[in-house]
């Protein structure tokens, strides 16, 4: 029998805390990583209060979620990569700047691969004030458009790529910073993305630069419209962070911020990364 957790819903269209459920259970029972997976497709955001998972245990939970990233993250437990500005701790804290603004992860991959399914993200230190991260439901987002919208943009097809995400944190870039961005490559994807479950979500964000064979300032007002709509307030869950919270979100269909806070801040997240299996179609 599949074990029961308490789901109870945040926002009108997005995120639900849990309850009923431990850390040592998420990070040895795969019975009840299946029940999470089931309410993260339906609410697109958990919130676990108080969790207090240490590094091992979150890497074992994110395992029965899903294949995890191994890639080195600037933390002795493999699996981990530690978000935080200080560039003693994370050489490329630079680039989170970026986070400030609504996205979608992996929207420009370097060999093609699927968008990561899942991002498990941990509270080590806060911030005084800011730092918040706040979500928004990309289903929902083409569930509200009109039936005209839906059939005209499910032809469009978007242009993604890091430098259009790191120029909203640095217009004026140096030309070693734009050769950095640019040997990223750009990736072309549907504005709308047919699910394999027969949902749709909108794949938004900063990281979408243009649309194919639209006026470029005509593609820029649209993206920004329907970004606009998807992160109205009414839509948005807002969480703000205490030690111990563990935060999953299904980034196939939501996109994310971090509210802006002081860079000498001790914030510090430790995230563990669940891979896709389910290219944007």
């Amino acid at each position: 029998m599949t074990p029961t957790i308490i789901c109870e819903p945040l926002a009108a269209t997005v995120g639900a805390e849990v309850s009923g459920v431990d850390a040592e259970q998420l990070g040895r029972d795969d019975k009840v990583a299946g029940a999470v997976l089931a309410a993260l497709e339906q609410y697109g955001v958990l919130v676990f209060r108080g969790l207090d998972l240490d590094p091992e245990s979150q890497v074992a939970f994110s395992r029965r979620l899903g294949e995890i990233d191994y890639e080195p993250g600037h933390h002795p437990v493999p699996g981990i990569y530690r978000v935080t500005l200080d560039a003693s701790k994370n050489s490329s804290a630079d680039y989170l700047k970026a986070t400030f603004e609504w996205h979608m992860d992996g929207c420009t991959p370097l060999h093609g691969e699927p968008p990561q399914k899942a991002t498990v993200l941990s509270a080590k230190a806060v911030a005084a004030t800011g730092g918040e991260t706040e979500f928004a439901s990309t289903y929902a987002a083409h569930d509200a458009l009109g039936g005209e919208e839906k059939e005209a943009f499910a032809a469009l097809r978007v242009v993604h790529a890091m430098e259009a995400s790191q120029r909203r944190v640095t217009p004026d870039p140096t030309p070693e910073q734009l050769a950095r961005w640019r040997a990223r490559p750009t990736s072309v994807h549907p504005l709308v993305w047919r699910r394999r479950t027969g949902r749709r979500s909108l794949v938004i964000g900063v990281q979408a630069g243009h649309v194919v064979d639209m006026d470029l300032a005509e593609g820029r007002r649209l993206l920004q419209d329907l970004l606009d709509r998807a992160t109205a307030p009414e839509r948005v869950y807002r969480h703000r962070w205490s030690v111990g919270d563990t935060v999953i979100w299904d980034n196939t269909g939501v996109v994310h911020r971090a509210a802006p806070y002081d860079p000498g801040s001790p914030r510090e997240m430790l995230r563990t990364t669940v891979f896709g299996d389910e290219p944007i179609r």
